[in-house]
């Protein structure tokens, strides 16, 4: 995370803005040394075989994972 002052910004913004693009990274703006402000780069969705690519060929499920879960629920 990077942090910089609201001086440092105002004069720079254009760059910062680019380099949040570029590495993805937060700032976190301060006043007077104390953090006032982050600028978050916003995530692009990922698709489910993204998300979950990771986990491909490492877990397996047991069972028709069509079949109904009524077994699972309770009446109060």
């Amino acid at each position: 995370m990077i942090e910089m002052s609201k001086t440092k910004l105002k004069a720079q913004m254009l760059k910062v803005f680019r380099q949040i693009e570029r590495s993805g990274e937060s700032v976190i703006v301060t006043d007077r040394g104390k953090p006032t402000l982050r600028i978050d780069p916003l995530r692009r969705k990922r698709s489910v075989e993204e998300v979950f690519a990771h986990l491909r060929g490492k877990v397996y499920f047991v069972g028709d994972p069509n079949e109904p879960t009524t077994g699972e629920w309770e009446e109060l």
